[in-house]
């Protein structure tokens, strides 16, 4: 099953703990099996990712008794087609680009705003009105954002990438999520997001483990830096928020 969707099995298992994907049936030695209806069920969870939706909405859906499988098709088919067009419309911008970095086109032949044809950063902004509704945060990363030019991006990367390298670190050491050289490093990690992005308290900070670990999108993001890092990584956060909460009082 996960070979052919292409998902991890830990995803699988995942999905059958919250009640998104229970298999319909088990052998007696407990593997899980899948049947045509949990096929088309576990497409539609992977289409819903795909658009940005959370799993839980993904569930009420699927759940819900007026569910109408043809007409959420066509709403999906129509919305996948209208992301395939803007890809396309970023592939020529990324052409214009190589284009005035290879010396092809002159610089006065080379329109800037084709340098961006096809970037809708909308779309991920919808995402997280969906997640954060209009709250202060929110804005104040949209605030800071829209300033950042392409070396600020770079640096942001190449800090975050650090973290999770030093995170894996730990981790590929032994290392308890509640240890202390940690839960520095989830520390870092906060104070990462609230110098670029916004104000990120310890409770904030807490509520986003639980989005890396239930969000596959966050959680593909992190693991690709190593197997298990979200889930460690999460840990390691809430770690740090009791550890900063005694400290209060």
């Amino acid at each position: 099953m996960a070979r052919l969707a292409g998902i991890s099995v830990r995803t699988l298992h995942h999905y059958d703990s919250i009640g998104l994907l229970v298999p319909g049936a088990r052998t007696a030695a407990g593997y899980r099996l899948y049947t045509d209806s949990d096929l088309l069920r576990l497409q539609q969870i992977l289409i819903g990712r795909e658009l940005g939706l959370p799993l839980e909405e993904i569930r009420r859906s699927l759940d819900d008794p007026h569910f109408d499988w043809k007409a959420v098709l066509l709403d999906q088919r129509e919305r996948l087609r209208k992301r395939a067009r803007q890809a396309e419309a970023m592939i020529r911008a990324i052409d214009a680009a190589l284009a005035a970095v290879d010396g092809s086109q002159k610089k006065g032949e080379m329109k800037m705003e084709d340098l961006f044809d096809g970037f809708n950063p909308s779309q991920y902004a919808e995402d997280a009105r969906r997640q954060w509704g209009k709250s202060e945060a929110f804005a104040e990363s949209e605030k800071r954002t829209r300033r950042y030019t392409p070396d600020d991006w770079k640096a942001l990367k190449a800090e975050q990438a650090a973290l999770y390298s030093d995170a894996y670190s730990a981790l590929k050491a032994g290392k308890a999520p509640s240890d202390a050289a940690v839960m520095d490093i989830a520390e870092r990690h906060r104070m990462s997001i609230d110098r670029w992005f916004y104000p990120c308290s310890c409770a904030m900070h807490r509520g986003l483990a639980s989005m890396y670990e239930s969000d596959d999108r966050f959680r593909q993001s992190i693991d690709k830096h190593g197997e298990g890092l979200t889930s460690f990584l999460a840990e390691a956060i809430r770690a740090n928020a009791a550890r900063h909460q005694g400290r209060r009082t």
